[in-house]
């Protein structure tokens, strides 16, 4: 993305966002990148790295473990195994090895699954794989201390056998030689040293000449001599030049590996850059939390819609103050490409036209931003801001003279892909002729098709924004009662400077204000107030359509809980029926085992019985003769004590009973062959069949 001026990054505090970024990340390479941070034009970048950075912010905040312990910044010691002849040693080979050892991890993680659920931060390895031939070159010749292995080679295990052979032989005549000098008294210390690589005894001195040997020095108070015993000699010196042959030979060895290690120098770096960019993308993630960043849609065109949007350095300063941040919410597209915003100073103009300025730069460097998920971002190639006293005393230009070079600046290269912002366009003179020109530069921008921000005091082009095509008015809102600004942004109306309100607010004399007052023309102080009487008008309206909404929802809710209610009372009566069905199911089904027991025991009596009429009339009386006021159940008694049956047509308003499970109800409407009753408290449909006109019975007088 082009800039406009060179300081426009420093300007929107895009230099800021990226210290902290850089905060977040651990190895050289990326903080390196995050310095460097770039600004992507192309939407196909901008989509990679922002998937990227949501995938490893989903992974953080679900606690999933990502394997990139290792904070790996080998850059030195991978370009050396590039040149040919260099050595690496074993503390620097391990590294090698961890860096190998991470990308194996990381190509374990991305199973089947985890292979579809994060495609961004898969691309990363998708195009290098894993040799494991480093490993094995490496474990061939050092172990875990970053020392050569003995095995390395033939050579290297003769020397090492012959070294630990020479050293326990000059062992035994060092012990040997310290236990004899001891019972001469000889011995300063019991314990041999080591002077120059060789290993020597402490003499008292008055007993350094008794002792044959070289003499190697003395120690500071000159009272102990180090002498390296005459048998001992040929031991040091054979050991010595094993020592020799061992360090030539593990040269030798290292330099080997080396070599075969630069064979794979291009996958090395390749497997470095891969640890870097992953951890890169997770400082993104990790700067996405600390800001509440969010995903928002991207689209490869001209575009902003934001949606409850913060500036985060604000948003990160009021968090920390335990101050609340206030969100704003825009629209630039094809039918509306520049926002004019008027209202008091400090208001919130500035940091408005900052905070969208600094987000678009955020996101087209691949970080998510502080907005709700539901915004949407286009790409813009170019990027023009001018903001803030421009006064040049190298070039000697006044504020005003330096304002219209940037403004030529602004209409010369300006296109349909350029994002401006101006702040205070047209200041610095005349109103009236600044004014005119701003009108001027706001046309040739428009002309352009170019999107942007410009804050402005100036009447006329609150009324151009209000009547020209591509533009529109905003307004910061400002309680003129309390006398403080609102820092929120409303779009659609022109805002009012609040000039007297503000002056009252800090406590200028009455009569200097009414003075002021009467030297402002009737129909400009007319206009002024009618804006301000708007404003608050509108903030009214906005009040009292939260409330409203409020208690559309409630109502709602509350409908929703009666209906709850309803089905619950319809579900308990329903149980009710089945429950009363079922008990007379049962007594029918016991009248009925009982029927099949008497019946048994006739049949075993037939035979034996002389007197069969008799067991005949038994037999009719059991099968026809069934008492049914003895089988009525209790809810059947209880409805006939309170109503009798008095039939008849069924009408609109009776009283019913059901005769199946003997509920009383009243007739709401008849349908045909049915009628709706009213039983409790919910309707039912009941067959007319079914039914039967009852009347209250008579309470019988005491």
């Amino acid at each position: 993305m082009k800039l406009y001026p060179e300081s426009a990054a420093v300007q929107l505090e895009f230099d800021k966002i990226k210290e902290l970024l850089v905060n977040h990340c651990q190895s050289h390479f990326a903080q390196e990148k995050a310095r460097e941070l770039r600004i992507h034009t192309h939407k196909k970048f901008v989509e990679t790295d922002l998937r990227q950075t949501h995938e490893f912010k989903q992974l953080i905040s679900a606690g999933i473990y990502f394997p990139n312990d290792y904070v790996l910044n080998l850059a030195k010691e991978l370009k050396l195994l590039s040149i040919a002849g260099a050595v690496l040693q074993g503390e620097e080979l391990i590294q090698i090895r961890k860096l190998s050892e991470s990308i194996e991890k990381i190509f374990r993680w991305f199973n089947e699954e985890r292979k579809v659920a994060y495609p961004g931060l898969l691309e990363l390895v998708q195009h290098t794989y894993y040799e494991k031939e480093i490993v094995a070159l490496i474990d061939e010749v050092i172990d875990d201390q970053g020392a050569v292995k003995d095995a390395a080679s033939d050579a290297f295990k003769d020397i090492r056998l012959n070294l630990y052979r020479k050293r326990t032989e000059l062992r035994r005549v060092f012990d040997r030689i310290i236990s004899k000098l001891n019972k001469q008294g000889y011995l300063a210390e019991i314990e041999e040293s080591f002077m120059n690589g060789r290993r020597v005894v402490a003499i008292f001195a008055e007993f350094k000449r008794a002792v044959k040997g070289v003499l190697h020095g003395e120690s500071d108070s000159r009272k102990t001599t180090f002498i390296e015993p005459e048998e001992t000699m040929p031991l040091n010196n054979e050991i010595a030049d094993l020592e020799n042959q061992e360090r030539k030979e593990v040269y030798r060895i290292l330099r080997q590996l080396t070599a075969r290690l630069s064979a794979h120098a291009d996958l090395l770096h390749i497997y470095h850059a891969v640890l870097g960019e992953y951890d890169f993308a997770r400082a993104k993630a990790r700067f996405a939390i600390q800001i509440n960043g969010e995903y928002p849609v991207v689209h490869d065109k001209a575009f902003v819609q934001l949606v409850q949007a913060y500036h985060p350095l604000l948003y990160l300063y009021n968090k920390k103050a335990g101050k609340e941040t206030i969100p704003v919410s825009i629209q630039l597209d094809e039918s509306r490409r520049i926002l004019v915003i008027s209202g008091p100073n400090a208001g919130g103009k500035t940091v408005t036209m900052k905070t969208i300025g600094l987000l678009q730069m955020m996101l087209q460097s691949g970080l998510l931003v502080p907005v709700h998920p539901s915004s949407e971002f286009g790409i813009f190639k170019q990027l023009m801001i001018h903001i803030g006293d421009t006064q040049s005393l190298e070039f000697e230009l006044s504020t005003y003279s330096s304002h219209l070079i940037h403004m030529k600046h602004f209409m010369e290269h300006a296109n349909g892909k350029t994002l401006f912002f101006i702040d205070e366009l047209g200041s610095g003179s005349d109103p009236n002729l600044g004014g005119a020109f701003a009108e001027v530069i706001l046309l040739e921008l428009i002309r352009k098709h170019s999107f942007g921000v410009v804050t402005t005091h100036y009447l006329n082009l609150k009324i151009m924004a209000g009547k020209t095509s591509g533009i529109v008015n905003g307004a910061m809102a400002f309680d003129e009662q309390k006398l403080q600004p609102q820092y929120q942004l409303i779009v659609g109306k022109p805002g009012s400077s609040y000039t007297f309100s503000i002056a009252e607010r800090i406590g200028l004399e009455k009569r200097l204000i009414d003075k002021a007052r009467a030297l402002v023309e009737d129909d400009q102080y007319k206009l002024d107030k009618l804006l301000n009487r708007t404003e608050q008008d509108l903030r009214d309206i906005a009040k009292k359509d939260k409330e409203l909404a409020q208690l559309i929802r409630e109502n709602e809710r509350l409908q929703k809980e009666m209906q709850q209610v309803m089905d619950k009372e319809r579900h308990q009566q329903q149980v009710a029926v089945l429950r009363e069905q079922n008990k007379i199911s049962e007594q029918r089904i016991a009248y009925l085992k009982d029927m099949e027991r008497k019946l048994k025991q006739i049949t075993m009596e037939w035979k034996k019985e002389e007197d069969k009429p008799k067991l005949i009339k038994q037999m009719a009386a059991l099968l026809f003769n069934r008492p049914e006021g003895k089988k009525a159940s209790k809810m059947q008694k209880k409805i006939e004590s309170k109503y009798r049956e008095v039939g008849g047509e069924i009408k609109i308003g009776d009283k019913v009973k059901m005769k199946r499970n003997h509920q009383v109800g009243e007739v709401l409407e008849i349908k045909s062959k049915r009628a709706v009753v009213k039983i409790g408290l919910l309707p039912m449909q009941v067959e007319l069949n079914d039914l039967v006109v009852v009347k209250e019975a008579a309470v019988p007088s005491k």
